[in-house]
């Protein structure tokens, strides 16, 4: 009982994360947030502040 109980459990986490993993790459891999990951990478080369416009 106790070693069904547990690859059950080991299973539906690795199927868990799988899944959350594949959610993550695909929001930092989904070309519309790129200028967003663009901009965030030239943030410390920038001698201006975040809020100066």
């Amino acid at each position: 009982m106790y070693e069904m109980l547990s690859r059950f459990a080991q299973t539906g986490g690795m199927i868990y994360f799988l899944l959350l993993f594949a959610g993550v790459l695909a929001y930092a891999l989904w070309p519309r947030n790129q200028e967003k990951f663009d901009a965030a990478a030239r943030m410390p080369l920038s001698d201006k502040e975040p809020n100066d416009d």
